[in-house]
């Protein structure tokens, strides 16, 4: 769900908060100033050095070992030389650690990602660390509290971070209870300026959505804490909605190993920057366990960093692609600098894929995307929009080697406004279980031809043109 107050009304769809979404927009519109997205110019020149550095679950790793580790994953790929490409040209950018020792579960939808969770939570004997931007007050969102307020009750530690503007519509008394019973709620960046910690950044806001219980297991991804995630969004997992309101299609990640240590840091950073009340002593970061084999390096940006390092790091592996670019994301309102990133790539013969949204929560990013769908078809970018289902999913896969699952939408409001986070997952084993999701969405999905695309009615065209003017705050 995109961070933008205009469209804090996603994930609920009640009258109130697309009501609460124009009356916010509307201040954004007032308070925010236009500009441009800065073109990113990073050195993303090869190096020749030593190898890239890897972290376990004892720390850094001697040279060799990491070298090693690192060519037996290249080798199992069909050229190594792409997996050297992507790894040496994140490594310029990023100073975020790349950790070995994981182990990575795929989620999709809201039952089997809020299974997982409530299972982690149960489970939880120290602390649960939770940051969200929209937490409802319906029949998730309280079992979800019920969740956290039992384990209070038995001596956990439950710590909250909520955006203000995502959970406007949630009343003030659902945070109250939580209050009530142990658990400590930080409101991030306050709608109200009365409340505000420091200087009043409205137009700044927590889109990351990410889960730590002990330090142990972690959940990130695009999945808020909202009822329109009740059911599936294919096959059996499909479960009845209210007025036949379509599924939402999202996806997670569930992470063990050395990288949920990157998760806390980030979270405790916030918590900080935030200033909330110093936390009790707890075990935060305890001593990391080898879970798996996956390799993972955690990506967070946010508007004080003078470019967002997910953008950067997208960029630079889109740019850097050999045979296949597979993007999929809820809202695509994308900058120059991005349509010229995949317009190269398309060019130069890599299959470049997005599956898109062809119903959405969102009228103005949806129309504003669509207005470069001509622009993208006749570079070669293959367009599929996504039916039967919501789509709010952000992931992206790319020479079937790099893989991404987080926060981050492509358009202005995530690059340039929001807190997002990302987990970048390196290796082909992982690659080959995105891309059978990938497959099975586009098996979903509707293709989008140029010729059929130039025949499109004038209300469209008209809708594309008016939703363009409004891209920078969408």
């Amino acid at each position: 769900m995109s961070g933008s107050a205009a469209r804090a009304s996603r994930g609920a769809g009640s009258p109130w908060c697309r009501l609460r979404a124009w009356l916010v927009g509307g201040a954004l519109l007032l308070l925010a100033g236009c500009g441009a997205l800065p073109r990113l110019v990073p050195d993303l020149a090869r190096r020749h050095g030593p190898p890239v550095p890897l972290e376990g679950a004892r720390g850094p790793l001697p040279a060799a070992q990491s070298q090693a580790l690192l060519e037996h994953m290249a080798s199992r790929g069909p050229d190594s030389g792409i997996f050297d490409e992507h790894l040496a040209r994140e490594e310029a950018i990023v100073a975020s650690p790349l950790t070995t020792g994981n182990r990575v579960e795929l989620l999709q939808d809201g039952p089997a990602t809020y299974g997982a969770m409530l299972e982690a939570i149960r489970a939880a004997r120290h602390h649960i660390n939770l940051e969200t931007y929209i937490l409802d007050d319906d029949d998730v969102g309280r079992r979800f509290a019920q969740a956290l307020v039992d384990k209070r009750r038995e001596g956990v530690q439950v710590n909250l971070i909520r955006d203000s503007v995502g959970t406007l519509g949630t009343p003030a008394a659902f945070f109250e209870q939580l209050v009530a019973s142990g658990i400590r709620v930080l409101e991030f960046n306050p709608v109200n300026p009365l409340t505000a910690r420091g200087a009043w950044m409205l137009n700044q806001r927590d889109h990351r959505k990410l889960l730590i219980v002990d330090g142990r297991v972690a959940f990130l991804g695009g999945i808020n804490f909202s009822s329109v995630y009740s059911g599936g969004s294919a096959g059996h997992g499909m479960q009845a909605r209210p007025a036949g309101s379509l599924a939402w299609r999202d996806t997670d990640l569930q992470l063990h190993g050395p990288a949920v240590a990157e998760l806390q840091k980030l979270f405790l950073a916030t918590w900080s920057a935030q200033q909330g009340e110093p936390l009790p002593h707890a075990d935060y970061l305890p001593p990391p366990e080898v879970a798996g084999e996956d390799v993972v390096r955690v990506i967070g940006s946010s508007p004080q960093e003078p470019y967002s390092l997910i953008y950067a790091t997208l960029l630079s592996a889109i740019g850097s692609a050999r045979t296949s670019v597979h993007l999929t994301n809820a809202y695509f309102a994308p900058d120059p600098q991005l349509l010229e990133t995949l317009e190269t790539a398309a060019r130069r013969g890599v299959d470049v894929t997005l599956i898109l949204p062809g119903q959405t929560d969102s009228w103005l990013v949806f129309h504003a995307g669509r207005g470069y769908y001509e622009r993208l078809l006749r570079a070669g970018v293959k367009i599929h929009e996504r039916r039967g289902a919501i789509l709010h999913a952000k992931t992206a896969l790319i020479d079937g080697v790099w893989s991404s699952v987080g926060s981050t939408n492509l358009d202005w409001r995530s690059f340039l406004h929001n807190h997002e986070l990302n987990a970048v997952v390196l290796g082909t084993q992982f690659g080959r279980k995105v891309q059978a999701m990938f497959a099975a969405d586009l098996a979903a999905s509707e293709a989008i031809t140029l010729e059929r695309w130039q025949r499109r009615p004038l209300l469209l065209r008209l809708k594309e043109w008016f939703a363009g003017l409004w891209e920078y705050w969408l």
